[in-house]
């Protein structure tokens, strides 16, 4: 079973919009938007931030996507940056190409292509999602994953996990979102995911229960190219930025709020105590 907990922020959040097959229809040069994110405390209140331009090109790349008989939902341009989309960079990394390479301290998720190219994806992580470093890889992936709590956090809030103690079917409202990867570590399920999200707004933000979270449209991107079997690395505190500058080149300083946690080598411990599937 894979673990996920809720955040009081996502027991009160709405749930994801309804099944929808609409695609964007009229092209807009630049959409003017205000940025709306969950207020602190686990109220529904939502705040607003700077306003910000998204481009035609972004807001298209997170348009509804048919997948199925499901359709995966727009992302609302309120939750979108031109920073946060999905792109090819430089990457310096003698992996081999196929390879993952997630740097929870800068929430970002990199595939790598080799030539020292990568494609750039932006995740949500919080501080749980820290505490597994390392290597992994990937056995199995699943699209529109089932999720069932652990027996842990059925007996912790009961309220809430008890009624899908039989597990969750995969959707548009399960934690797991459109497509989950899931990471092993010598044989054993490690409880961490690269997985999508019903919370888009969550995305780039420390806003997680634990694992590494995508917008839905990226989880569809990075798993159509991953192969089973494919080598996951999880970057430490002190190897923020790794492989974002040239060899030589200091690596770049984790920002201020992230000093105070850092996230030890995978062992049998942090695994099991990892509780979070989003």
């Amino acid at each position: 079973m894979n673990g996920y907990r809720m955040t009081p922020q996502q027991k009160s959040r709405p749930s994801a919009p309804p099944r929808s097959r609409s695609r964007l229809t009229s092209p807009v040069s630049l959409i003017l938007v205000s940025l709306l994110l969950a207020g602190c405390g686990g109220g529904a209140q939502q705040a607003s931030r700077p306003v910000h331009y998204v481009s035609e090109q972004t807001v298209a790349m997170y348009a509804a996507q048919p997948d199925g008989d499901m359709t995966i939902p727009a992302v609302n341009p309120a939750w979108l940056s031109d920073d946060k989309v999905r792109r090819e960079v430089d990457y310096w990394s003698d992996e081999k190409p196929g390879t993952i390479i997630v740097d929870p301290w800068a929430r970002y998720v990199y595939y790598i292509l080799g030539d020292n190219r990568a494609i750039r994806y932006t995740a949500a992580v919080g501080k749980e999602g820290r505490g597994f470093a390392g290597t992994a890889y990937i056995p199995m992936k699943r699209e529109w994953p089932r999720w069932t709590p652990t027996a842990n956090m059925i007996k912790r809030e009961p309220e809430v996990y008890e009624p899908l103690r039989g597990g969750m079917e995969g959707g548009l409202d399960n934690p797991l979102g459109a497509r989950a990867l899931y990471l092993y570590r010598n044989g054993r399920d490690t409880l961490y995911r690269i997985h999508g999200t019903p919370y888009p707004w969550t995305i780039g933000t420390a806003d997680s229960s634990g694992c590494i979270r995508l917008y839905n449209q990226d989880s569809r991107d990075l798993y159509d190219r991953v192969e089973t079997g494919a080598k996951v690395i999880v970057l430490r505190r002190d190897q923020f930025g790794r492989g974002t500058v040239p060899p030589g080149t200091p690596l770049p300083t984790p920002p201020a709020d992230d000093l105070s946690v850092a996230a030890p080598e995978a062992t049998a411990d942090t695994e099991a105590g990892i509780e979070a599937g989003i």
